[in-house]
């Protein structure tokens, strides 16, 4: 009756009067409630399976209970959340072998009853939410050939050496619990006996930590499976593992602290067809003894730490191993310089990894024509790669991801013949046009990356069957022409990023049909026109919005205030003009603070976890404030920016400006922007950069400036401000230049005094910069004072109005 679907109706009761039946077979027939106690009569029934079914109450482990015959029960995945602790008196199962209790929620201890069923071959407990430590009851099981207890995530403590008891054992799985400490008595516990039977060993994912014992290749002889990944071990692998383990067949101590290195010894298991060391710091020299007798080899795995190349594959160039591989993967480890023939011998890969490598040579051409047309997966990233990809045309019906970037590849973009879903070509020297097929014939296409290229000619607008696509990144080529219409109907389009490139026109309306659009990069380009109001109408979950350095004009729209996610606005070096708006709190995720992770993630995504070096920027950050460029570590997903520099904006900074109160960068330096600077400027309490310089500011700096304790660069130059800048360590750590170009601004860090201020003034000890003249720094009030003041004014004037007859053109240092 397996394989039906009965809607959840209760099992029949009638089935309780089918005497002489001996198996029953119930599974994902979608039966549910309670068992009926009627079943209890099959005093005859040897197998019953209600795997994928819905039961609850206690009724389960009383029908059962009343079945002296069975042999199999398999209640995996009945939603069963009850495992009782005792069973009814004079319960006994003696012919019971496979007991299957897995996938259900009883978040509870082992219960005792269960090691009074000595006769178990099979015991099945994974997935349970089990807990406590491993009960020394089990070594009572010594029928027991298959033992799984993975995944109950609280269920650990150290794992005892008892299961070196169980003779017949042949399967045990404890991955995915909550196992501790070293496994030497684990091991030990396997020592007294004369042979193990134990072939398949799994205890990944557990916090098991410690170097692996010298015995374990020894006492774990007849291993074929012996899974270590995901814990915390440390050192080389045992000399015994190569040199005991013959019938090893698949090994994996990924994602450890393994700092040792690999025995020559490991050359000799000849019966190792899956490998997978990744994620750990391998050391040493890998020679042609490691590989020698690894006939068996199929899919070999292995990374180090990406901060040295600390493992060398030292294998003769024209050396020809004995396997023959369908997958590799080699991270930050020396293989090159040259491509050796151990890997162009490899003509049957599906699978392929070698990132970081250290191969500074060109690979030929018929190594790519020679890979099978089953190729899933081609990373050669993050080498020195030089030469030219094939001029045929390279069909891989199956490949779907592509991974050529951060190379010396040149000459034209490759033509592919594929269904890649992710194709990475940035950094590297590739020139010419973009093939028509990436967009046109490639449909599966969701990522493009073509980033630091030389590539040039127009985007073809072909995109129209591209329903996936979702990330495009073509920013510092030569590209030229307008965004294709056709980008607007990729309805799924999240990322954006064109800039650095000499594209023109305007914005095309098609665009705003891509309303999931979260980051949109057309900076240094030669756009123009007015700025669409629907982009504050239509892009609802944009997270940055960056605009620098391109030929926009018109007035900031008030629509623009209503983008809640948006967390980096970038309008600088264009042709507005107007006034700020005072909207500007509507960007509720700069007033709230809210984490921008998700977008952030998506960007890294998109551009393959690259290094920012745009202003406001992750990473090698930098902010760059009057020419100026400062580190900035702040996680992007929490960095909150706006930028106006460099337009023909007017009018007061508005106050509503103020309740931007997660704002981390302001800079509105070179507009026209004049008044006093709102004396609410001191809510900002999280702002760490703010620039007014070069403006038409006037008035006093608000002395609620000194409450900014995260502020670490401000510049207010070449305005109108006068009066005494405000006392504050915080304020007084800026070095003069922070505050230059005002000649009726006085008071430390400024030369001028003001003449409130007694004979003789010590400055303040500060963290920042000192003044260029200590001799400065004492005045006498009265002639000399008023002099400097006299000085001070003309100078600021002349330096004024040489800014203002010929405005300097800042250019910002931002590089993707």
């Amino acid at each position: 009756m397996s394989l039906n679907d009965f809607q959840g109706n209760e099992i029949p009761a009638f089935l309780g009067q089918l005497n002489d039946l001996t198996y029953l077979n119930l599974s994902f027939s979608s039966f549910g409630g309670e068992i009926p106690p009627q079943l209890g009569n099959l005093s005859k029934l040897q197998v019953l399976d209600l795997y994928a079914d819905s039961y609850g109450g206690t009724a389960a482990a009383e029908a059962v209970s009343m079945l002296p015959s069975l042999v199999e029960l398999k209640l995996q995945y009945c939603q069963l959340q009850v495992l009782p602790q005792s069973l009814p008196l004079g319960t006994n199962f003696p012919s019971l072998s496979v007991l299957d209790l897995s996938d259900n929620s009883f978040n509870a201890p082992i219960p005792q009853w269960l090691f009074n069923l000595t006769g178990l071959r099979e015991l099945y407990l994974r997935w349970n939410f089990l807990h406590g430590p491993v009960p020394s009851e089990f070594a009572r099981l010594k029928s027991l050939e298959i033992l799984d207890l993975s995944n109950n995530l609280d269920f650990g403590g150290q794992i005892p050496g008892l299961f070196g008891s169980l003779r017949k054992l042949k399967v045990l799985d404890l991955s995915a619990n909550d196992m501790n400490g070293g496994i030497q008595e684990f091991i030990s516990g396997f020592a007294g006996s004369p042979s193990s039977s134990l072939i398949f060993l799994d205890l990944s994912s557990n916090s098991l930590e410690g170097q692996l014992p010298d015995l374990l290749g020894v006492v774990l002889h007849n291993l074929q499976h012996l899974d270590l990944s995901s814990n915390r071990f440390w050192g080389s692998i045992p000399n015994s593992v190569g040199e005991k383990m013959s019938s090893l067949k698949h090994l994996d101590i990924s994602y450890n602290n393994m700092n040792g290195s690999i025995p020559d010894s490991f050359g000799q298991l000849s019966a190792l067809i899956d490998v997978n060391l990744v994620e750990n710091s391998w050391v040493g020299v890998l020679k042609e003894t490691h590989m020698v007798n690894l006939r068996s080899l199929e899919n070999f795995k292995l990374t180090t730490d990406s901060s040295n190349h600390s493992l060398i594959f030292n294998v003769p160039v024209k050396w020809v191993p004995p396997f023959k591989l369908k997958s590799i993967q080699l991270e930050n480890c020396i293989v090159g310089p040259s491509f050796p023939a151990w890997l162009q011998v490899q003509n049957q890969l599906t699978s392929v990894t070698l990132r970081n490598v250290g191969i500074s040579d060109t690979i030929p051409g018929e190594w790519f024509s020679n890979l099978p047309s089953e190729l899933t997966f081609l990373v050669l990233s993050s080498n020195q790669i030089t030469g030219k990809l094939p001029s045929q045309q390279l069909k891989f019906p199956r490949l779907s991801t592509i991974d050529l970037s951060s190379n010396k590849f040149e000459g034209p973009l490759p033509m592919w013949s594929t269904n890649a879903s992710i194709l990475y070509l940035q950094d590297n020297k590739f020139s010419g046009s973009i093939p028509e097929n990436f967009g046109c014939d490639m449909q599966e296409l969701q990522i493009l990356s073509l980033r630091n290229n030389r590539v040039s000619g127009e985007i073809p607008d072909c995109w129209y069957h591209s329903f996936m696509f979702w990330a495009i990144d073509v920013s510092n080529n030569s590209l030229t022409g307008k965004i294709p219409a056709s980008f607007g109907s990729l309805r799924s389009l999240s990322i954006l990023l064109l800039s650095s490139n000499r594209f023109d026109g305007e914005i095309p309306a098609s665009l705003q049909n891509c309303t999931g659009l979260t980051s949109m990069d057309l900076g240094k380009n030669r756009f123009s026109g007015v700025l669409p109001s629907w982009i504050g109408t239509k892009f609802q979950s944009l997270f940055m919005l960056n605009l620098q350095l391109n030929s926009f004009s018109g007035p900031i729209f008030p629509q623009f205030c209503s983008l809640p996610n948006l967390h980096i606005l970038d309008l600088s070096g264009n042709k507005f003009s107007g006034t700020v708006p005072k909207c500007l709190p509507n960007l509720t995720a700069m007033v709230e603070g809210r984490s921008g992770e998700v977008f952030e993630q998506l960007l890294l995504v998109a551009m393959k976890g690259r290094k920012f070096r745009m202003a406001y920027f992750k990473e090698e950050t930098k902010v760059v404030t009057k020419g100026r460029a400062y580190d900035y570590n702040r996680n992007l997903a929490l960095l909150n920016v706006i930028d106006f520099s460099e337009n023909n904006l007017s009018g007061p900074i508005p106050e509503e400006m103020t309740k931007l109160l997660s704002l981390r960068v302001l800079n509105l330096s070179s507009n026209h922007i004049s008044g006093a600077i709102p004396e609410k400027i001191g809510d900002l309490k999280v702002l760490e950069t703010l620039d007014l310089s070069h403006n038409q500011l006037s008035g006093e700096i608000p002395a609620t400036l000194s409450s900014l304790t995260f502020l670490t660069h401000l510049i207010v130059s070449y305005n109108n401000f006068s009066g005494k800048i405000p006392a504050g360590r915080q304020l007084q750590t800026f070095d003069a230049s922070s505050y230059q170009g005002n000649p009726f601004l006085c008071g430390f860090p400024s030369r001028v005094k003001c003449p409130t201020e007694s004979i003789t003034t010590t400055a303040p000890p500060t963290t920042g910069t000192e003044p260029e003249d200590e001799e400065d720094e004492i005045f006498e009030l009265g002639t000399g004072l008023y002099v400097s003041i006299v000085l001070g004014f003309g100078f600021g004037f002349l330096g004024l109005c040489v800014t203002l007859l010929r405005k300097e053109f800042r250019k910002k240092d931002i590089e993707w």
